[in-house]
């Protein structure tokens, strides 16, 4: 039986570290290039008001420069664009450097002196993204940073009006919170540009002050929907690199017909097409240089400051992240285009297919495309060139002159850039007005490239293929095969709209003839969201692409789409089959951060089964044999859903917010809004079958967890035995009732005084040490020669436990006669509160992030304000200090145990499920409950 104990938590463990392994390194490796500096970089500090200097002691404003730059700005006289950059969770300041860098050298080769003044804000390094006490003091500090950088242009005779905002991570946050401000001007932000934020909720929620935060922001932006329309946001993620901020949490919670809101996957930015991890997304050169492109194309030449054009600067931002038509952005498209050059520069196309390679001499070439045999034949007609450059190369022919054109109308506007090539795709009903179809092949810069053209009788030749079930394990493939000369085909992915379903997408490619072609480029479309991803493949090839999404379809009315862009006369054979490693590595993508709140219903269901053994037997189970019947579905998952059901009634639910219960927390496996009001349906049923394997795996978390805890205690042990007397008594490491009540009031005055967490902290070393002393006198005991044999337990057991009261205080040497029993005791009470220790240790790591922050800002403030811990932890440190002396022999003849400890746990446990998987913090609030029960126990 313990060997299929063993294999079933290992089975578990191996499912854990296979998802895990998915989700730190099942991707695509580091493509982004480095960002260098040309020059030492140099920070200027900007003095604040003597107010804000005070006010915000920890925090500070800085100008980036390099070389001359920095020389000419020693003084703070500034002409430049202002930009400033917010650092995100233990962010520095000098991540601005990237940014900083790349803009000096793009402003060197310009004219007319446009240049960008990067500021950069030093918020100490602090984690916010974790403690969310000093998100609102980050926010005002930042609007008086705004207003100290505008006071430097004061003197400029075309002075900035707003600043643009860059924020990474919870940067990103930040600048959207200012709009929350009871007196912030929106007009002092021209642009907010986000990388790896997640505004659609926190990572962690590991206090409730993020989730005020986050709520206090959302329903600011809702309510003000229609005066911060012309506020310009454009947030991107950073992909499946990112395994800290998944790319879903990045969207933005604002009206979808909004056009100034733009959210966008990084893989899917043009001329960058990579993933990035949460701190490349700062310095990936492709990414970099995008952004410095679109912030010197929104700088208006005349003022040398950023436009207020909110059309305009729509424009441009949609340029280089959304859809770059290989051309300027501030070109007139409606003006009348003429050609030069002689007659044979001319060459009329009448095959369905033209496949040009230029030469590398310089030349001047057209092709001409008659419409007038087309149009009844064909609806579409597709171009490719693998000439990257930003120009217009398709025009359609309004004015003939013999064979050639001499008027035209500019329609490279709806060109779209791919990492190979640029193509385009005409409705030929759109050009009535257009007798020819005229495509600019000349060669001017002696460079080779290829021109593919062909006709098509509609967009692209679209196929369904339904992707297997998510269960299928791999063993199920859904295939087709492409035989055709298009060069542009849609497969479109029947049923894969969940974040949940994960794919590996083979396509090979064939072709009969070797010749020259352009590779072929695959595209992972999503219609509901801007997270396309691109592979690009020779001919011929097998390649993979990995099917997964960042966010679910809410209404399952549509599917992604595979898109194929190939090479003609060529076969392509797509085969998909379902990853199951890849379907476990979504699930802790997604459901990852509740994995905490699994491991303490594995702890309190293991305290129940050995509380239950006590009532029984007088004994606790093991610790390991307790966590591993904690696997308990039939008692957890039933009334979980029940509940769920019952709120889908709307009786039920005005009973529920009749009663100020609380919002029941989902898995963030399906689309969210508000935290607190998550949209019950039909459609969650099937995400909540993922609730049980969290359960297993957070058992095998407990189970393997307790096991290296009393592993490493056994041996921490060992190396301070010399320190300490050989013990005999199971009493060693307990309290008398007097230095209780001191450490009591101690605890309660440090964390009243300073931070809570630090409180929590030191009742779990008091808890470790009574547990650790428990492992000295096992192994002192165990090594006596002189026990009484087990046939004496008996006589000598009714006398040990009359004498209880007269031996608790004794000295831990007593001279008892000592039997074998007493060993077991010992024992029995090592187990126990090895079970204790690991529940502690929960509150131990969720409060390590305000315990920090405490620690880091000391120097200015010995108090933690807010504290999230303070005074909500109370209870847990009083029944912690109490819980050291208790033992099995006093659970045993407790009148509690049966009525409160062993019946409460297991509802404690369900409502822990039901209502802390989006809130960690409550799971300290449960486990005080549970402790408080015992400690009960232990004196009732």
């Amino acid at each position: 039986m313990k060997a299929l104990i063993y294999g079933f938590y290992a089975a578990a463990l191996g499912l854990l570290l296979t998802g895990l392994r998915e989700l730190l390194f099942g991707f695509e490796e580091n493509r982004c290039s480095m960002t260098y500096m040309f020059e030492y970089p140099e920070y200027r500090r900007v003095q604040l008001p003597r107010r804000v200097a005070r006010q915000y002691p920890a925090y500070g404003l800085y100008l980036y420069g390099e070389g001359v730059y920095a020389q000419e700005t020693r003084n703070l006289k500034l002409s430049g664009a202002p930009v400033l950059f917010l650092p995100g969770n233990a962010g520095s300041y000098k991540q601005a450097r990237s940014l900083g860098s790349v803009a000096l050298r793009k402003a060197e080769g310009l004219d007319g002196g446009i240049h960008l003044n990067v500021f950069t804000v030093d918020f100490n390094e602090e984690l916010v993204a974790l403690y969310g006490g000093s998100l609102i003091r980050q926010t005002r500090f930042l609007h008086e940073s705004i207003k100290v950088i505008l006071q430097l242009y004061k003197d400029h005779p075309d002075p900035p009006s707003g600043v643009v905002l860059v924020g990474h991570s919870m940067g990103g946050v930040i600048a959207r919170a200012l709009f929350a401000l009871p007196r912030f001007n929106p007009r002092l932000v021209i642009l907010i540009l986000t990388q790896a934020s997640p505004h659609l909720a926190p990572v962690l929620s590991l206090d409730p002050f993020i989730l005020d935060f986050y709520s206090s922001v959302r329903r600011r932006w809702i309510a003000r929907a229609e005066d911060l329309r012309n506020v310009t946001v454009l947030s991107m993620g950073g992909g499946y690199r990112d395994y800290q901020v998944r790319s879903g949490l990045t969207s933005l919670t604002c009206p979808e017909d909004d056009p100034n809101k733009m959210a966008v996957v990084v893989t899917a930015v043009p001329r960058t097409w990579v993933s990035t991890d949460h701190l490349s997304i700062v310095w990936c050169k492709e990414l970099v240089l995008a952004t410095v492109r679109a912030f010197f194309d929104l700088i208006d030449p005349e003022t040398g400051q950023f436009t207020n054009d909110t059309e305009k600067m729509t424009s441009i931002l949609n340029h280089h992240f959304i859809r770059h038509p290989g051309r300027l952005p501030n070109e007139q498209v409606n003006t009348p285009v003429s050609f030069s050059g002689s007659l044979e520069d001319w060459s009329e196309v009448n095959t369905l297919r033209l496949f040009y390679s230029a030469p590398k001499d310089t030349r001047v070439q057209y092709f001409l495309f008659a419409l007038s045999s087309r149009r009844k034949a064909y609806t579409h007609f597709y171009c490719r060139n693998s000439k990257l450059e930003m120009s217009s190369w398709i025009f359609g022919c309004t004015l003939m002159n013999g064979s050639m054109c001499v008027q035209a109308v500019d329609l490279s506007f709806s060109t779209e850039l791919l990492p190979a090539y640029k193509v385009l795709t005409v409705k030929l009903s759109e050009l009535l007005t257009v007798s020819h179809l005229v495509i600019d092949a000349s060669n001017t810069n002696a460079r080779q490239f290829i021109l593919e053209c062909k006709w098509q009788r509609d967009e692209s030749l679209t196929i369904a293929l339904p992707v297997p079930h998510v269960l299928s394990f791999g063993l199920t493939v859904s295939e087709v095969t492409i035989n055709s000369s298009r060069l542009l085909h849609t497969l479109q992915l029947q049923h894969f709209h969940q974040v949940y379903q994960a794919f590996i997408i083979s396509v090979s490619s064939q072709c009969k003839t070797p010749k020259e072609r352009l590779p072929s480029v695959f595209r992972l479309k999503v219609p509901w969201f801007r997270e396309d991803s691109f592979v690009t493949a020779g001919i011929p090839s097998v390649t993979e692409i990995s099917g997964m999404l960042h966010t679910s379809r809410q209404d399952n009315t549509s599917s992604a789409l595979l898109e194929l862009h190939t090479a003609p006369n060529c076969q392509y054979k797509i085969s998909v089959r379902s990853s199951f490693p890849k379907v476990l590595g979504q699930i802790l993508r997604f459901c990852g951060p509740a994995m905490p709140v699994y491991v303490a219903v594995a702890l309190l269901l293991a305290l129940k089964g050995q509380l239950h053994s006590v009532l029984r037997t007088g004994r606790p189970a093991n610790v390991r044999d307790a966590v591993a019947k904690s696997v308990q579905l039939h008692k957890l998952e039933p009334p979980v859903l029940l509940l769920h059901l019952f709120l889908r009634q709307g009786w039920f639910q005005e009973s529920w917010s009749a009663l100020g219960l609380p919002a029941v927390d989902y898995l963030p496996l399906t689309p969210f809004g508000d935290l607190s009001h998550d949209v019950v349906g039909p459609g969650h049923d099937w995400p909540r079958l993922v609730s049980p394997l969290l359960c297993i795996l957070g058992a095998a978390v407990a189970f393997w967890g307790s096991a290296v805890l009393s592993k490493s205690l056994r041996v921490l042990s060992f190396l301070l035995a010399p320190l300490h007397r050989p013990s005999v008594s199971r009493h060693c490491g307990t309290l008398r009732l007097p230095a209780q009540i001191l450490l009591i009031l101690g605890l309660t005055t440090l964390g009243g005084v300073t931070c809570g967490a630090l409180s929590v902290t030191a009742v779990f070393l008091l808890h470790l040490y009574r547990v650790l002393r428990l492992q000295m006198t096992e192994r002192s005991l165990r090594h006596m020669l002189n026990l009484a044999p087990q046939s004496m337990q008996q006589n000598s057991e009714n006398g040990c436990r009359a004498n209880e009261s007269q031996r608790r205080h004794n000295d831990c040497n007593g001279t008892l006669l000592l039997s074998e029993s007493a060993l077991q005791e010992v024992r029995d009470d090592l187990q126990l509160h090895l079970t204790v220790s690991a529940l502690l240790t929960l509150p131990v790591m969720l409060g390590a992030p305000s315990l920090i922050y405490w620690s880091r800002n000391f120097r200015f403030s010995a108090h933690l304000d807010p504290d999230p811990f303070w005074p909500h932890t109370l209870p847990l440190l009083i029944s912690s200090v109490l819980v050291v002396n208790c033992n099995t022999l006093t659970l045993y003849h407790s009148k509690l145990i049966r009525q409160a400890t062993v019946c409460v746990l297991l509802p404690l446990s369900v409502a822990m499920l039901t209502f802390s998987t989006l809130h960690l913090y409550r799971v300290t609030y449960f486990l005080s409950a549970a402790l408080t029960l015992l400690a009960a126990s232990c004196y009732l």
